[in-house]
């Protein structure tokens, strides 16, 4: 059976995001992100969660992602995005405000990750960093009017990586589990 590794950074919308991954039927397990990784031939990918905390932070919560990403998709959201820039040579800066709300993605390349997702559809941001500055080896898929860095994908090896700045697991994202359910079928199945 496969199954989805969320790794929980402390988001508040963690359960939801377990819950969304249930409703496209797929089982997935909720470990923290402090937690021994139950590395196995059953993980299918992992997700790693928002947080409350900073990248920006001397102590922020922090995992080995380059040994997670040579053995599974990975699929970072929010803070995961911003820890997955920050590890790999991008940059995370202080928003000038906090984006609270909705916002319309404007999807800038095709990729199957946006597969039967229409351009401007609504998303819902929670964030008081933003990624400014992609690591090399990244591209760019998405944005919204307010940050230069909604979506991207990153090409570091054999599985693929994505990082959200918005919240698929929200009811406010218009197609969010569409974006779920498009990373699983396209890349891990």
């Amino acid at each position: 059976m496969d199954k989805i590794i969320i790794l929980d950074f402390g988001s508040q919308f963690t359960q939801l995001i377990a819950r969304r991954i249930r409703e496209i039927e797929l089982y997935c397990e909720i470990i923290p992100f402090n937690a021994d990784f139950p590395f196995d031939d059953e993980i299918a990918a992992v997700i790693l969660s928002g947080s409350p905390c900073s990248v920006r932070e001397t102590k922020h919560p922090d995992v080995d992602l380059a040994l997670l990403m040579e053995k599974y998709p990975v699929f970072g959201i929010c803070y995961g995005a911003q820890l997955l820039s920050a590890k790999f040579g991008g940059a995370v800066s202080a928003s000038t405000k906090r984006e609270y709300g909705r916002a319309q993605l404007q999807i800038l390349e095709h990729d199957e990750l946006f597969f039967e997702v229409p351009n401007n559809t609504q998303i819902w941001m929670s964030h008081s960093d933003t990624i400014t500055i992609l690591p090399e080896q990244s591209k760019l898929i998405a944005k919204t009017d307010s940050i230069p860095v909604a979506a991207f994908k990153m090409d570091i090896g054999k599985f693929p990586v994505y990082g959200v700045q918005f919240h698929p697991e929200v009811v406010h994202t218009s197609f969010g589990k569409k974006v779920l359910e498009n990373f699983y079928l396209e890349y891990v199945v």
